[in-house]
């Protein structure tokens, strides 16, 4: 059986494959091919592991059986048809999603962000910054998606005794379904925490800002592409919103230029949030179990349906 490892994996990564799987798989990497090489490699493929070019599938692989996304989501791959089991990696990031973002809010609400400029300029300012501070614990908080992040994000904030609203398309665990639904209850929210997936295009909208209120903070731990960035930076710039925790923008790496990188009042985690020392390793372990369960026949864990694109 053919195996391509689009994931980049260090040696000793590589090496536990070699263990964990049949003797007889023939395992190729994609740190060891060059371009030309490596897609001729996935065309030839049994399984796949790794996130590969959405154009390579253009024309599906016939050989492929079954392919593990090293991503929670997946809706590059949206507009894809194949009729083979797909994985992603589920609720994988979830938790350090939810700790990073949080961790963000906090840092802006307990003015972290100003007494970390403050230590290296050596300036001691614990009066002047003290009564900027505000808790997290009293904020009126909607979360944008019910999903694992969303749940994982809520399951957080529901110790800090904040009020909880949740919003989801058809998740009817969630308090609203539709936007008109979100924007009517905007005013009264004090804190956004958008976990939305790549479908959700500019769902935070200029009109969606304008409905929040004055000083509210906006933060994204979802997709870049979920927020109408011209928008959110007029907001900030003005004052309208007294500040944003980014993990994701419209364009990664930020441009050089982008107004966000100088702001006080922004934390940009860029696209780390569901990052671990463990990740890689993660990655592997769920590969080679669902390699095992497709060969065995049985069940698959996170199979996907690749046209929802979450």
């Amino acid at each position: 059986m053919k195996i391509l490892i689009y994931t980049t994996l260090d040696q000793s990564l590589q090496n536990e494959l070699w263990k964990q799987l049949p003797p007889e798989s023939e395992l190729i990497f994609k740190s060891n091919l060059s371009e030309p090489k490596l897609k001729d490699a996935f065309y030839s493929a049994d399984i796949v592991m790794g996130n590969p070019p959405p154009t390579w599938f253009t024309d599906a692989p016939t050989s492929l059986k079954f392919w593990q996304i090293d991503s929670a989501g997946f809706n590059q791959y949206q507009g894809i048809k194949l009729n083979f089991p797909i994985a992603n990696m589920g609720d994988f990031f979830a938790h350090e999603c939810a700790e990073t973002v949080i961790g963000g809010i906090l840092a802006l609400y307990r003015s972290l962000n100003h007494l970390i400029r403050f230590q290296i300029k050596k300036e001691w300012k614990a009066k002047q910054i003290r009564s900027s501070m505000e808790s997290l614990g009293d904020k009126r908080i909607l979360i944008l998606g019910s999903g694992t992040i969303g749940l994982a994000v809520k399951k957080i904030l529901d110790g800090f005794g904040s009020q909880i609203k949740t919003s989801a398309h058809k998740n009817p665990i969630a308090d609203f379904h539709s936007f008109e639904d979100v924007l009517k209850h905007l005013p009264e929210i004090d804190l956004v925490i958008n976990t939305l997936p790549g479908t959700a295009e500019k769902y935070v909208s200029q009109s969606f800002l304008n409905a929040m209120p004055l000083g509210s903070v906006y933060a994204n731990v979802g997709r870049g592409n979920t927020t109408d960035e011209k928008a959110l930076i007029a907001a900030l710039e003005t004052g309208k919103l007294a500040g944003a925790v980014l993990d994701v923008t419209e364009k990664e790496p930020l441009p050089t230029d982008s107004p966000l990188w100088e702001m006080e009042n922004v934390i940009l985690t860029q696209h780390t949030a569901g990052g671990s020392k463990n990740e890689i390793k993660g990655k592997v372990n769920l590969f080679i179990s669902n390699f095992y369960k497709f060969q065995n026949k049985e069940k698959i864990k996170n199979l996907i349906i690749l046209k929802s694109g979450y």
